[in-house]
């Protein structure tokens, strides 16, 4: 298969055999539902500026020289369109995501392919070969490492697992993010912690917001207010009504006051309501980092009725791993865990299997308290109540660590309680 640098500097001539100059570009364009772009125009640098050759006045494009099928005097100039790529300017050395390794990487050459008369853009070169090639020097480097035992690995990677960074000129994408928006909230985090800002910017911006509040829960506050800086108030309280109230919370603690004030008022009352309760506390305090969404209910419910109850209800709870039990007053009488319920015979009240003996930690107490709470009861959530026992939220176990286990390690860790 040919790659593009092997084509750059060739010669191009007309149907006389008049050299017009030689490749400088080459034009591709995404066509329906074909993934890989197709060759529409080469570009020729001439003596003077350059000139856009439709591909379809090109009689070979992979070869030692490059004839057309008409005179230059009969040439019409191709236009480029929207969804064009122009391979040099564009791709070439540019930033892109590998959307199958999980990556940022960069395009060090491309490898085109013919199917049935037309030439696509095949794979992407990421590899060291792919800028050896660029330098002229790839086939001296395979013999060396061929005469050492040491081929030399081709960092090929399909055009299919490719993501063009959305937005900037010149490139442009009409429909840019779809397979970003398929992957793991984590590893688009992971992703975006490797670009610059501006380029970070642009692929938020190509998210829903649900997906770009998934992403900012994934990264730690003081990036998350790095990234949406630059956001609009508007679209960043819509994100902030996604996410869970204590990451909502961690992030608006770290914008400037008013900002956090001026968006806490562009939220729904009833998120903001939450977001309020959790900035009151200190911020190391369980109080400050518990949750209010779980799930509770009353002592009198029998099985399905905690079940009707978990199915209109528990999609918005941090997690259902563990169901609190509260009396009239909201105070916290017991617990039990999924694996419980499943276990009760139908019909049976969730006072006859609930533990009575619950575990908490006061709104008061620091997170080295409820971390050591939850490690020393391998507990996935800690319920957290005032001295009173009314129950106020839940703090899991991923939030009662965040400050005391390294991020890197953090990452590592399983969400069982998911």
């Amino acid at each position: 298969m040919p790659y593009v640098s092997d084509l750059l500097g060739k010669p191009v001539a007309d149907l006389d055999g008049e050299r017009l100059g030689t490749l400088q570009d080459i034009v591709a364009s995404a066509f329906g539902e074909m993934p890989h772009p197709r060759v529409v125009a080469i570009q020729v640098k001439r003596a003077r500026g350059t000139l856009l050759v439709p591909y379809t006045d090109v009689v070979v494009l992979i070869a030692p020289a490059i004839p057309l099928t008409r005179r230059l005097a009969d040439i019409v100039p191709y236009q480029p369109q929207e969804r064009d790529l122009f391979l040099v300017r564009d791709v070439l050395d540019k930033q892109i995501i590998d959307t199958d390794g999980v990556r940022v990487v960069r395009v060090n050459d491309l490898e085109l392919a013919r199917v049935d008369g037309h030439v696509y853009v095949a794979n992407v070169d990421i590899g060291g070969l792919g800028l050896l090639r660029r330098l002229g020097w790839a086939k001296a480097a395979q013999r060396v490492a061929g005469r050492l035992g040491r081929p030399l690995p081709a960092g090929i990677i399909s055009w299919d697992d490719v993501e063009l960074l959305p937005g900037g000129q010149p490139m442009r994408l009409k429909v840019p993010g779809q397979a970003l928006a398929e992957l793991h909230p984590a590893d688009l985090a992971e992703i975006i912690s490797d670009l610059s800002r501006s380029e970070s910017d642009r692929v938020l911006a190509s998210l829903d917001v649900q997906t770009v509040a998934d992403t900012l829960e994934e990264v730690e506050p003081d990036f998350q207010a790095s990234l949406v800086e630059s956001m609009s108030d508007e679209r960043v309280a819509d994100v902030l009504e996604e996410m869970a109230p204590d990451e909502a919370a961690d992030l608006l603690a770290e914008l400037p006051e008013q900002r956090s004030q001026d968006l806490l008022n562009l939220m729904e009352s009833d998120e903001a309501e939450d977001v309020r309760k959790l900035l009151a506390y200190p911020e190391d305090s369980a109080g400050g980092i518990m949750t209010t969404e779980y799930v509770a209910v009353g002592p009198d419910l029998s099985t399905e009725e905690v079940m009707s109850h978990l199915r209109q209800n528990a999609e918005e709870a941090e997690t259902i791993f563990y169901i609190y039990v509260t009396n009239s007053t909201n105070c916290l009488v017991g617990v039990f865990s999924l694996r419980d319920l499943v276990l009760a015979l139908p019909g049976t009240l969730v006072s006859e299997f609930m533990e009575r003996r619950t575990v908490t930690v006061n709104v008061a107490d620091s997170q080295d308290a409820v971390a050591q709470a939850i490690s020393k009861y391998n507990l996935l959530a800690v319920p957290v109540v005032d001295d009173e026992q009314h129950m106020h939220g839940i703090v899991t176990a991923d939030d009662a660590l965040d400050k005391i286990i390294p991020t890197a390690w953090k990452r590592r860790l399983p969400r069982l309680y998911r």
